[in-house]
């Protein structure tokens, strides 16, 4: 299979400076527009994650967001002010390709760099500090515009004008359906089977769901969603 996805990239962002934010650490407010990525197998060259046990890493080391997910959270005010790329903190951003078109275990060839689509964001607290919103990590898990993550199977340069094609599909569950799996309120062991089965899930992925298949229940999102209380 060698099929387009999508003609070109809109932006391309990176960013390795650490900024307090409502005394959280993030780097999310520091990607900026750049004419290359320089992705190697564990990082994209000059950038950087403020918190590595919860973000980064081998299974997610680009993060891909659709740019037009951005007007639809401007419609729902889930934003104070008006935001664009990057302020999700994405290494790369489309416009014409979405979490319904995308698989886990996807291959794509992006310029010289293969990748392997591996999870959907899951959300967290930062972004309710980002927009302002004490609800937008909610709502993006809710509404599965999340964005994904890649594994890198081989480095190389991505610039804007390059091509994003598929090579190969290796699942037929969605990033979309990925998402609606995994954050199902109830528990649901058939479904999360279902999720287990797909080639290239993420590790820590694998790990969670095979931690509830074990105790039998969901884990506490309060913390990840919210934040400590004040």
């Amino acid at each position: 299979m060698n099929k387009r996805l999508v003609n070109s990239i809109s932006g391309l962002y990176l960013g390795d400076q650490v900024q307090m934010h409502n005394g959280v650490a993030s780097c999310i407010n520091q990607k900026h527009p750049v004419k290359q990525l320089t992705v190697l197998f564990d990082r994209v060259v000059g950038n950087c994650e403020a918190d590595p046990n919860h973000h980064g890493g081998l299974d997610r080391v680009l993060h891909h967001f659709p740019r037009e997910h951005y007007g639809q959270y401007r419609r729902w005010d889930l934003m104070s002010s008006f935001r664009d790329a990057p302020s999700m903190g994405e290494n790369i951003s489309t416009v014409g390709l979405n979490e319904a078109q995308v698989n886990i275990g996807d291959i794509v060839q992006i310029g010289d760099v293969t990748l392997q689509v591996t999870q959907p964001r899951s959300p967290c607290f930062k972004l309710n500090l980002q927009f302002e919103h004490p609800k937008f990590a909610l709502a993006m898990q809710e509404s599965r515009m999340c964005g994904w993550f890649y594994r890198v199977l081989s480095e190389g340069d991505i610039k804007p004008n390059d091509s994003i094609r598929l090579i190969e599909r290796k699942t037929d569950i969605s990033v979309a359906k990925a998402m609606q799996i995994y954050f199902l309120p109830e528990f649901d062991a058939t479904q999360y089977l279902t999720l287990l089965e797909c080639e290239g899930l993420a590790q820590s992925w694998v790990s969670s769901l095979q931690r509830r298949m074990e105790q039998q229940n969901i884990e506490d999102w309060t913390m990840r969603l919210y934040g400590k209380a004040s």
